[in-house]
């Protein structure tokens, strides 16, 4: 089985999701596996509560690509995998693993999975969500506030001091990688389209 890879990148808030969940919704029948990036945080059992609170998050070395990689890797040559659970209340990883069976397509996500040139080799199509800095923070703010019980200030200040540097100095060069830029994301239902479309065109021609 000949399996597609699609990478979906952009930044925090940027409407990552909103795309995957079309993608995902437009595939259904030709049976898809997700794995975020958001997925593989590094575990910190050695560190307290409050310090795992102040780590930077949004550096490439927060994440465990190299896992990730071999995942993705694993179910191309219809291995099944166990991907890692993170909780963003406790900022640490979890015991237990959710178990993905090999699929026809993968989609990964993340803000940092262009900027791993090993991860980025893996995808046969990469699409990048470019969405204003304003309309990104006040999501963020938004999801961070009523789903991961954050405070507001609390959320301000990592934006300012390692979300939106980071930003800066590895998400948006990253962009240069992407085979296709989205304004919006999944907002965007005419790029949206037009994307499935090609999508569908390389699935045919990878059977």
């Amino acid at each position: 089985m000949k399996v597609t890879v699609i990478g979906v990148a952009g930044g925090t808030g940027s409407g990552k999701s909103t795309l995957v969940k079309r993608l995902q919704e437009a595939f259904e029948g030709d049976d898809v596996a997700t794995l975020c990036h958001d997925y593989y945080y590094k575990a910190h059992p050695e560190l307290t509560y409050e310090e795992r609170t102040k780590l930077n998050y949004d550096h490439p070395q927060a994440f465990d690509t190299e896992m990730l990689v071999e995942h993705i890797k694993a179910l191309k040559n219809n291995v099944p995998i166990e991907h890692p659970v993170y909780s963003f209340v406790e900022h640490d990883r979890m015991p237990e693993t959710v178990c993905v069976k090999p699929s026809k397509v993968i989609i990964v996500d993340g803000i940092l999975i262009f900027e791993n040139k090993e991860l980025r080799d893996l995808m046969d199509i990469k699409v990048y969500v470019d969405t204003d800095a304003d309309i990104r923070l006040a999501r963020r703010i938004l999801r961070d506030v009523c789903e991961r019980g954050r405070t507001m200030q609390s959320v301000i200040t990592q934006y300012t001091s390692t979300v939106k540097p980071m930003h800066d100095e590895f998400v948006e060069p990253s962009k240069k990688y992407a085979d296709v830029i989205i304004p919006e994301g999944g907002f965007n239902s005419v790029a949206v389209t037009m994307l499935i479309q090609s999508i569908r065109s390389l699935i045919e021609r990878n059977k």
